[in-house]
């Protein structure tokens, strides 16, 4: 109770009330879908949009009379941690009227990896789920990829909580001056290059074999990097041209979307490829990619054009942590498999719909390492980390190395806990970093073509954990456990 004192209530409640209207209002943009392809269970989104709406709306009057006089930091940190399980705890309801899961943890789990955008999913036969809910599950991806916390920042500034200070929050990394001296009209333009790139990708599509709901579905998905499909074969099911328009999305949703407004708002252009993450990121894929081309042409023996199509896409997807696929790679040699685990790691770039550590940290860490050698050497220089021509503060480097090195704690106590449960080596280790990494799709039995449907549901509850953790990039979720974070 002493804890629940120290936070807005009211306030907290009528933002995620707000949020369920705005989840319920998604919801009724499925029905469409619903009655079109005529499921079995044709109830199952109105019933789910008229619950999650009747809740929203009770949750905004109970709170209407509210005063926003009395907000901190603290409320904010705690409306990030628990809109994604509010959000996941409503946006579970489909699965379970429609029956396409068979109890409320494997529903929440679903649901939770799509808003978090992991992509792990307990679906084995995805074809043979009702086409609505299977939009529902690529749109929780959509919403999820831009960050859910984007809502109350958009739509309620009258609640007086720090508006650019959540939005760091959400884009977390090295962050570039606001856009805009004010952050309504910095969401607008990143919520307009969201729908754009959504749009312009669902149009190419259709120019290729897909029709317009598989290509809206995968548009979603692949600009929240989140890799849910509508096909049992994922994007090996259509033409290598549109696994390529795929694969150039991907790449796009793996920037820092706040460099590609300075660049589409302001006509930086050339800024863009002068940031030295997105040179480094572009570097990752390029040179990966080509080492890939060349293990498979000369050692797995497959024809030059299959191993460009291959390779760059299968690394893209990794490194972008989305989790599509045209192959199953757990056939190739093992060091690249190796290779793509450390891809996963790197993750895209900071201020992405990506997951993983991202580009910007293991700059820094690689910087500071050979920085340190040369302050052993000249113990009375001062030598800085430099990002961009900007020195960056010792405590901001601190943070970042400290960060790397608690995510490989993470991920390895994971494993260990997946392992002492009875799962095999490979599947522990893809399990624990497909969910921390954001990335679903790993190795093991949680590779390409499998499923999450198999492990024990304590494992799933715990994988839901990592899920939320690689999300809020660890620190956010941590310090709400702080005994510091509630005494300050």
């Amino acid at each position: 109770m002493k804890l629940l004192s120290k936070v807005n209530i009211p306030l907290i409640v009528r933002i995620e009330g707000l949020l369920l209207l705005l989840e319920g209002l998604f919801m009724l943009l499925v029905l469409p879908f619903t009655y079109f392809y005529s499921g079995v269970y044709v109830f199952s989104m109105p019933v789910s949009a008229l619950i999650t709406l009747m809740m929203g709306f009770v949750m905004m009057v109970a709170t209407r009379s509210h005063k926003n006089d009395k907000t901190t930091s603290r409320d904010g940190v705690v409306v990030v941690c628990i809109s994604w399980l509010i959000l996941s705890l409503f946006g579970c309801l489909p699965y379970l009227f429609s029956k396409s899961v068979p109890n409320f943890t494997d529903a929440f789990f679903e649901a939770l990896s799509g808003f978090t955008t992991t992509g792990a999913t307990v679906l084995t036969n995805i074809e043979s789920v009702s086409k609505d809910i299977l939009f529902w599950r690529s749109m929780t991806q959509w919403i999820g990829g831009l960050a859910i916390i984007a809502f109350p920042i958009a739509i309620l500034p009258f609640l007086s909580i720090g508006g650019m200070q959540l939005f760091i929050t959400e884009l977390n990394g090295i962050t570039y001056d606001k856009l805009h001296p004010r952050i309504m009209h910095t969401v607008k333009r990143v919520w307009f290059l969201y729908i754009f790139f959504t749009l312009l990708e669902t149009f190419l599509l259709c120019l290729g074999d897909m029709n317009l709901y598989d290509a809206l579905c995968h548009s979603m998905t692949t600009i929240s990097s989140g890799g849910f499909s509508t096909r049992n074969a994922n994007i090996s099911a259509f033409s290598g041209y549109s696994q390529m328009v795929v694969c150039a999305f991907m790449v796009l949703s793996g920037c820092n979307f706040t460099l590609l407004l300075l660049c589409i708002f302001r006509g930086r252009f050339v800024a863009v490829f002068r940031d030295e993450e997105f040179s480094a990121y572009l570097k990752n894929i390029f040179f990966v990619s080509i080492g890939f081309v060349l293990v498979l042409l000369f050692v797995n023996h497959v024809g030059a054009a299959t191993a460009f199509r291959q390779s760059f896409f299968s690394v893209v997807s990794c490194i972008t942590t989305t989790g599509f696929y045209v192959t199953d790679y757990s056939q190739w040699p093992l060091f690249l498999l190796l290779f793509m685990l450390l891809l996963i790691f790197v993750g895209g770039c900071s201020g992405s719909s990506s997951g993983g550590i991202r580009v910007i940290r293991h700059l820094i860490f690689v910087r500071n390492s050979f920085l340190e050698l040369k302050r052993i050497i000249h113990p009375n220089a001062i030598i800085p980390v430099k990002i961009n021509s900007k020195s960056l503060t010792s405590n901001g480097v601190y943070k970042n190395i400290i960060f790397i090195f608690i995510y490989f704690f993470v991920f390895v106590a994971g494993t260990m806990i997946l392992l002492s449960m009875g799962i095999d080596f490979a599947t522990s280790i893809g399990a624990s970093l497909g969910t921390l990494s954001n990335v679903g799709v790993s190795i093991g039995s949680v590779g390409p073509f499998g499923s999450y449907v198999f492990m024990p549901q304590a494992a799933k509850w715990i994988l839901m954990v990592f899920m939320l953790l690689g999300r809020l990039e660890l620190f956010t979720l941590i310090i709400l456990f702080s005994r510091e974070f509630w005494k300050n």
